[in-house]
């Protein structure tokens, strides 16, 4: 799949009223601002972006069809179209181009009518409920995609329960860094929010593993399945891919954080444990900007109390909570910008303190003045800091 240079923003029936249209779904940036943005957000990717916004059907997959002569990529937010236009669904497949299906409100926590799509299906990607910034997030997930084609593997039955492996190049057998990503647990936020860590650590010579894993409210039991299933793949597709098994690192973002460190702390579980008993043994575990304690998150509600949506309801932390496992008995590195206004940066520094009084090997690298999503950017000094010092680790003999 070739980079694109030029992605084509189409927006749907009734998005011209964008600004003044139900605000408490859609806020209020106009589309005019909108398009602007999309812009902007292009040129900062290297980008040309048009737009297009119409209220008929027709005259979206008009556009769709001169799509495939003057542009590489889609962004498409079909509007009321998203939940019955098979001919604009039709026109998607028929030219040919990836795209990304946006929505600027949660859709899952609307009307029911509202969470079904017959668009999805014909794009690579569909992003929903992060407000107009999910258009800045589908052109950066063409871009990422196309420079790291994955492969999308599932691990179970569940929609969610699925990962992208990308592999370096070269022969194997490759080191591998299992990536979770964050977003307090909730559906809107998922493994694109990875990509660019995924894409960077393929070129230094590393295959990563981005796993995808269910979430929304009471969810937790599901969600830790879904994490101990997916590491555990890794060992159904390292004969296929050449994965280095003895080499493998859990690598994981704000609620990911406490994902990798749960993770990697599998084995230290009461027997009997519906997740004990790991297939894999991560040589390195790593929180960025991680929820490492589920107690102080809770009595601090943080996230707008996500530690209790995610458990719906008072959690027991003994099993779940990375602080309440120590020791771990794996290397960990800790990273936390000083600047967080997300998960406070002492979180981490407790917990360092803690685990290594526990008797765990444990780094902390604490980035000066760095917020909580840079160090995922993938781009940043800060994720190259960081991802010079775990293939470091990992890959040392």
């Amino acid at each position: 799949m070739q980079r694109p240079s030029r992605v084509l923003v189409i927006n749907g029936p009734n998005l011209n009223l964008l600004g003044t249209r139900q605000p408490e779904f859609y806020g209020t940036t106009t589309l005019a601002d909108l398009e602007s943005a999309c812009r902007n957000w292009g040129s900062e990717l290297a980008l040309t972006v048009d737009t297009f916004q119409s209220n008929h059907e027709g005259a979206i997959i008009d556009r769709l069809h001169r799509a495939r002569e003057d542009v590489d990529a889609v962004v498409i937010n079909p509007g009321a179209f998203t939940h019955y236009s098979y001919a604009i669904f039709d026109a998607l497949e028929a030219v040919e181009l990836p795209a990304v299906e946006v929505h600027i409100s949660d859709i899952t926590h609307r009307e029911v009518w509202r969470r079904q799509s017959v668009i999805g299906p014909a794009c690579v990607a569909t992003i929903y409920g992060r407000g107009t910034d999910g258009y800045h997030d589908a052109l950066r997930h063409l871009v990422f995609r196309a420079e790291a084609p994955p492969v999308t593997v599932p691990y179970g039955s569940h929609p969610d329960q699925v990962g992208d492996l990308r592999l370096p190049d070269g022969p194997g057998p490759h080191p591998v860094i299992v990536l979770i990503h964050g977003g307090f647990w909730r559906s809107p936020w998922q493994r694109d929010l990875m990509d660019g860590p995924a894409v960077d650590l393929s070129g230094r010579g590393v295959a990563t593993w981005n796993l995808e894993y269910r979430r929304g409210p009471g969810c937790w039991q599901d969600c830790l399945a879904d994490i101990a299933a997916g590491v555990d793949h890794l060992s159904r597709l390292t004969a296929d891919h050449q994965l280095d098994l003895n080499r493998v690192a859990l690598a994981g973002h704000s609620a990911g954080g406490h994902l990798a460190l749960w993770a990697a702390g599998r084995d230290r579980l009461p027997h009997g444990s519906p997740w004990a008993d790991p297939m894999i043994t991560p040589r390195w575990a790593v929180a960025l900007a991680g929820v490492v304690d589920l107690e102080a998150a809770f009595g601090e509600h943080l996230g707008d109390d996500a530690v209790e949506e995610f458990f719906g309801g008072v959690p027991d932390y003994r099993t779940v909570s990375p602080n309440h496992m120590l020791p771990l008995g794996v290397p960990q590195l800790i990273v936390h910008g000083t600047a967080d206004d997300r998960v406070p940066v002492e979180h981490s520094r407790g917990y360092v303190a803690r685990a290594r009084t526990a008797g765990d090997t444990v780094d902390l690298l604490e980035l000066e003045g760095s917020d909580h999503s840079v160090l995922v950017d993938g781009r940043s000094n800060e994720w190259d800091e960081t991802a010079t010092l775990v293939v470091e680790r990992l890959t040392e003999s």
